[in-house]
């Protein structure tokens, strides 16, 4: 997490709106959160404005978002913070801003998902996603595993130095089985491509919402599919394998297990540094990530 200091306050957000959109300037104004890449305000009822305070990057990620999630949005099952409004930087704020729809409900590294249905609820939002993109679409992080692997094994060592990983052998084993399956070999999908808890949204023990597509880019279905281990609960993941169309191939569960440890890592070290009171840290993820990290070294006995 790179802090950019960005100070964003309730006047700022109301004074972009006066100058930019008034007939949205009276409504309702207050701090929902404050995100990895962006802060988010609610206004009203119904929308949210989203403006980048924490990293370089995240001007770049809402321009996509508003470039490609209205396309998208018609043919999800799930709540999406479609956009609504683009903000243009200006001398008050020299970055891009967005209004979007307000989406309702808990993030689940907060309220994880409880109940039977939030399996098929998962797979049949993700089979709605997982589309051909076109030649276009942006690039991301959903290409091989193999692009990942520095950064992997230096996560793994600064993860296993903290005492955070009960058995790093089998854990490593599990990387080196999802880097060694057959690639992917069909068309690019339409990824989330950062399906953590906190991007998704419960209620009632389902999955209620998904949010954050700033990552949205098109690549290898197993980069979303590792949400079977990162979000859902324990002994439902062969319930989202069989209602995911098409069921996905052992090779793809595979690398989704790979995908699933990258998160892992990122949300005990994330945690960690939130336990300890470091800049960047979030201490609601640690306990996702352990759940996962079970759940994944449970799958290899």
């Amino acid at each position: 997490m790179t802090l950019t200091d960005t100070g964003i306050t309730a006047e700022l957000v109301r004074d972009l709106l006066r100058e930019q959109h008034p007939d949205l300037a009276d409504r309702p104004l207050r701090l929902g959160a404050r995100g990895w890449d962006n802060q988010l305000w609610r206004l009203g009822d119904d929308l949210a404005v989203r403006l980048p305070w924490a990293t370089e990057r995240a001007g770049d990620l809402l321009r996509k978002e508003h470039a490609w999630l209205p396309a998208l949005a018609p043919r999800l099952p799930l709540p999406v913070p479609v956009p609504q409004r683009l903000g243009r930087p200006s001398d008050r704020f020299p970055r891009p801003w967005t209004v979007t729809l307000w989406v309702p409900g808990t993030p689940a590294d907060l309220a994880p998902a409880t109940g039977p249905a939030a399996a098929g609820t998962l797979a049949s939002f993700l089979t709605a996603l997982h589309r051909p993109a076109p030649a276009g679409a942006p690039p991301g992080p959903g290409g091989p595993l193999t692009d990942h692997a520095d950064s992997f094994a230096a996560q793994l060592a600064e993860a296993t130095g903290l005492g955070l990983i009960p058995d790093p052998d089998a854990t490593r084993a599990i990387w080196e089985d999802a880097v060694a399956a057959p690639p992917w070999d069909g068309p690019a999908l339409w990824l989330h491509a950062d399906l953590h808890p906190a991007n998704i949204l419960t209620s009632d023990g389902t999955f209620c919402g998904v949010i954050d597509f700033g990552t949205l880019c098109a690549g290898d279905p197993a980069c979303d599919l590792a949400a079977a281990w990162n979000l859902l609960p324990d002994g439902t993941a062969d319930d989202f394998h069989a209602a995911y169309q098409p069921t996905p191939d052992a090779a793809t569960l595979r690398r989704a297990r790979g995908w699933a440890l990258i998160r892992v890592l990122l949300g005990l070290l994330v945690g960690h540094a939130g336990d300890h009171g470091r800049p960047g840290g979030k201490p609601t993820w640690g306990p996702p990530a352990q759940a996962a990290l079970r759940r994944l070294l449970a799958t290899a006995c």
